[in-house]
């Protein structure tokens, strides 16, 4: 874990231009829902481990790159290895909501994720989404 410490940088879009944020030790990584973060290694990655891969996914743009993308709501963790098998990052990942301009809909057994920029309207649908939405629509 000490070793992360000056390791991990983020990439930040500001009016479209990509530019990197350094993480703070220990504080873990934080990702937003459906979004990517980059993850840059001091050295060569081995072996990359996510504790949960239905809340995070990690894939290799080069040996040291990662992609992070946030897949579902919660707390997991990320650990990668060198070829040594010595850890090179060893954190905890958070996925949150993307801020306030997204508005989740409980319908029954059924939600529905909409983006409010600054109207509403239906962001990625799941099949889920789309047969509640079909059921909306048809008066029930």
């Amino acid at each position: 874990m000490a070793l992360s410490r000056s390791l991990l940088a983020g990439i930040a879009l500001v009016g479209g231009v990509a530019f990197s944020l350094p993480l703070q030790a220990g504080s873990g990584i934080e990702v937003t829902m459906n979004q990517a973060k980059i993850v840059k290694l001091a050295r060569a990655a081995d072996t990359i481990v996510v504790g949960n891969p239905a809340i995070a996914d990690a894939s290799v743009q080069d040996a040291s790159t990662i992609v992070l993308t946030g897949k579902g709501f919660g707390v997991t963790n990320l650990v990668i290895l060198d070829k040594d098998g010595q850890p090179i990052i060893d954190e905890q990942v958070t996925v949150v909501r993307q801020n306030a301009s997204s508005v989740r809909i409980y319908r029954r057994s059924q939600v529905q994720t909409m983006s409010c920029t600054p109207y509403c309207e239906s962001a990625f649908k799941t099949e889920a989404e789309r047969t509640s939405e079909t059921e909306m629509n048809a008066g029930y």
